[in-house]
């Protein structure tokens, strides 16, 4: 570690360097950040008591998740095989993200979302059954001109708007020029139908120059600019890593261009919600174990009880994968929402889909689809690793792959199991079942405490307390 410190030194002094910027992740999944100049990571004699090795403090209680006010000074460590040129900030900037411990004990923080996800990847290593996973989630998104919403004592409203909108066909735009993508038909016809393909461009070359591999961009289904950047896959920390700093160039490059960016999952009513589906392979020794010649859609037994696994905690894993009242929203029939607990390949309305457009080894994973974007990665990647390999070592049979019409088995009255309604019933199957989770100390007690509590009080009971506008058409005139 001491000489990536010293090669990160030295790529500072030779770039002339002149802040460093330390991130970290909150408990839900927002990067927080504060600066220093760059002479506090580069001046020192004694690289063990300098702040890559000491670290830098912070008020942890002043972070969602964290500490309480008693109990508020934290340590940030920079961790040196972060660093990159900030490609956002206008002065030479070095951007690191940090993990974080206690100033008393010097141990990692339990609530650390990045030490969950390592904790995740050492207790993979130990299972014996791989030694590497690999991550690559597709988070998509939207792309808005404006942005309004309020909610307070007597009045609530959101107002979105887009150039690209549908609803916008007859607007007086002096001049509108027509071509709005129709809803559910953005999927994808070329401009000028799709009017973001340089901003998208200029985003993916964004992410290019930060060392994130990127293998297409493209527009979505739905009106109104939605959108998708796909990154290479990658083992679990890095890739949450780089979903981090995904998010963050995307939302910045946007607003460079005065337009917004929300991964929110379902801003638009009857149009399709963003998601971010999580493709994920388990490798021991450099071979992939989740390849079989002669398995069904070239699975191996241990990929189908890794499935099982996926199966068998979906709803709990929905508090974690899905973690918003939004959310919710979007996991609904019709819109290509994989609402539906069972496995197929090709289908997309089956949680589990395997990816059948290669045969060679080196491509076999499984597809997990219910997660959206607004899920902490380091948590939500730790959580769906810990079912998995659950589904492996209780050897959880997932039945049989179900390739038919997953709607019409439904209008016929077959009974297949779904994903929970709510956010509300997602933290109740997680309070029931998250003993999956403890294997190995990768989830703690109090991460799972803390979790059901913020998500109770501070979004669903916030929002069950709140009248929705809609009710007004309902109930007003009663």
């Amino acid at each position: 570690m001491s000489d990536v410190i010293q090669d990160v030194i030295k790529y500072c002094k030779e770039n002339q360097i002149e802040i460093v910027d330390l991130k970290f992740n909150d408990l839900p999944g927002l990067w927080q950040h504060f600066t220093i100049p760059a002479s506090e990571l580069l001046e020192f004699d004694d690289v063990n008591k300098s702040p890559w090795k000491q670290g830098v403090g912070f008020d942890g209680s002043s972070i969602r998740g964290f500490q309480k006010i008693q109990e508020s000074d934290m340590l940030l460590i920079p961790d040196p095989t972060t660093a990159i040129l900030d490609p956002i900030c206008a002065h030479p900037t070095l951007s690191v993200i940090c993990d974080i411990c206690d100033p008393l004990t010097r141990k990692a923080y339990s609530r650390d979302p990045r030490y969950i996800a390592k904790k995740a990847e050492a207790f993979l290593k130990t299972t014996g059954l791989a030694d590497t996973s690999y991550w690559g989630p597709e988070a998509e998104f939207f792309i808005f001109d404006d942005i309004r919403f309020d909610q307070n004592e007597h009045e609530g409203y959101y107002h979105i708007d887009s150039v690209e909108g549908d609803w916008n066909t007859g607007r007086d735009e002096k001049p509108n020029l027509g071509y709005k993508p129709r809803y559910k038909e953005g999927y994808f016809p070329t401009a000028p139908h799709d009017s973001y393909q340089d901003l998208r461009s200029e985003m993916m070359l964004t992410l290019i120059k930060t060392g994130i591999t990127i293998e297409a961009q493209h527009h979505e289904v739905a009106t109104a600019g939605q959108a998708e950047i796909d990154i290479r896959f990658d083992t679990l920390v890095h890739m949450a890593d780089m979903l981090m700093m995904y998010k963050y160039i995307v939302k910045n490059v946007a607003r460079k261009h005065n337009k917004v960016v929300t991964f929110m999952p379902k801003p638009l009513f009857q149009d399709n919600g963003s998601g971010m589906h999580c493709h994920q392979s388990l490798w021991k020794n450099g071979v992939n174990t989740f390849y079989d010649p002669n398995g069904y859609a070239l699975l191996s037994q241990n990929a189908k009880y890794y499935i099982g696994g996926l199966l068998k905690h979906a709803k709990s894993l929905m508090a974690f994968c899905a973690p918003t009242t939004n959310s919710y929203k979007r996991l609904v029939p019709g819109y290509e929402a994989p609402v539906n607990l069972v496995y197929s390949m090709r289908n997309r309305s089956a949680a589990v889909r395997i990816p059948v457009y290669s045969d060679s080894p080196k491509s076999k994973r499984i597809e997990f689809r219910p997660p959206d974007p607004t899920a902490n990665p380091y948590i939500a990647f730790a959580a769906l690793l810990m079912a998995g390999l659950d589904g492996i070592i209780n050897k959880i049979d997932p039945g049989e792959p179900t390739d038919r019409d997953l709607f019409e088995m439904c209008k016929e009255g077959t009974n297949i199991p779904t994903v929970p309604g709510s956010l509300a019933e997602a933290i109740n199957a997680l309070e029931q079942d998250h003993e999956y989770l403890l294997r190995g100390g990768v989830f703690t007690k109090d991460v799972i405490e803390v979790w059901t509590e913020f998500k109770r009080t501070r979004e669903i009971d916030a929002m069950r307390l709140r009248p929705h506008p809609y009710e007004f058409y309902l109930y007003f005139d009663h």
